[in-house]
């Protein structure tokens, strides 16, 4: 089964999936000449105007599902941004030559395209038109009445000053070999066979969100962790000793203060490390939430976060880098 994740914001707070089929998209927004703008699809399957959207594949998040779709349908690779509401209707399939009815979920994130950014020319099959809209009015164009409420999300973001965000995300190392089974140094203690799957799980992952300044414990079971991503986008990352256990227990204020100096940044970031440090990371989080329902979203109990798993906490640049969102994804377990 899919696992979906845990999301809140000062608006939205959402429940466990309860349909039979999940699917995922984005908003595609810029702010043109000061008019916030929504980027509108017209499908010929469907014959309908809607966002870019599409059903997950085998193995497949949500926020995979979403920024695949957006690059299929309109050529664009998107950094997911805050998440909005969900849209919940009902659909129809041949099973058995019967008509079944089924229960869908379209599970929604804000997307930012920066000005100069084109969408190529659509290829006719998924979709055969695009239109940059005023989003104030494009809820008449869209086909299914249901599409209107993440939009309605999207201008309320505009509107407090919370739509334009970057990405802060925190990593807890993937499954490692027992404790109990190693003799050498902890440092030293890679992830197991299972954790090396979970790896590579996260770097599908937090493509997503496309972290650019990266961080990390120097010890063996986070550098493998962060290891996939590192190398397939060929990114800088920086080892910080502050990170890890010892540094943790010896001098507790250190990876609070890293923390913070990367949260003060306001740039794609994250950070990988260990559950012992893990509170000391998120306390700092916490420091940047104003909106104490917001607060309550962030792992307040031991172990925090699972092995594998990742937290997003999205801070608003047009608010001083609060973090007005946060979500947080289980990761896979074989």
């Amino acid at each position: 089964m899919t696992q979906v994740p845990r999301r809140r914001t000062h608006s939205l707070a959402d429940r466990p999936a309860e349909s039979d089929v999940l699917a995922a998209g984005a908003l595609c927004w810029r702010v043109n000449r000061g008019v916030l703008e929504v980027l509108l699809i017209h499908r010929p399957r469907y014959d309908d105007w809607s966002f870019p959207k599409g059903k997950l594949d085998d193995g497949e998040t949500l926020p995979e599902c979403a920024v695949r779709e957006v690059a299929e349908e309109i050529g664009i690779k998107v950094r997911l941004g805050m998440p909005l509401p969900i849209t919940r209707y009902e659909v129809t399939k041949t099973v058995r030559k019967k008509l079944v009815l089924r229960t869908k979920e379209v599970w929604y994130w804000a997307a930012e395209v920066h000005a100069g950014s084109h969408a190529p020319a659509p290829d006719g099959k998924e979709c055969d038109e695009i239109r940059w809209v005023p989003a104030a009015e494009a809820g008449p164009m869209l086909t299914n009445p249901g599409d209107q409420e993440p939009l309605d999300g999207l201008i309320e973001l505009h509107e407090q000053r919370r739509l334009s965000t970057v990405p802060f995300l925190v990593l807890r190392h993937a499954k490692a070999k027992p404790r109990s089974s190693w003799s050498r140094a902890e440092s030293e203690r890679p992830l197991a066979a299972t954790g090396k799957r979970q790896a590579k799980a996260v770097e599908r992952l937090i493509v997503s969100w496309r972290p650019r300044h990266l961080e990390s414990s120097p010890w063996k079971r986070c550098v493998e962790t962060v290891a996939p991503y590192v190398k397939r986008h060929q990114h800088r990352i920086k080892y910080r000793k502050s990170l890890t256990e010892t540094r943790a227990r010896e001098a507790p204020r250190k990876p609070g203060n890293r923390t913070f100096k990367s949260l003060e940044m306001l740039q794609p970031s994250l950070i990988c490390t260990h559950r012992p440090v893990l509170p000391l990371v998120l306390e700092q989080i916490r420091e940047w939430i104003e909106d104490s329902s917001i607060g309550e979203a962030v792992p307040a109990s031991d172990p925090y976060l699972n092995p594998g798993a990742v937290l997003v906490a999205h801070q608003a640049l047009d608010r001083g880098g609060e973090i007005i969102g946060v979500e947080v994804y289980e990761p896979f377990d074989d």
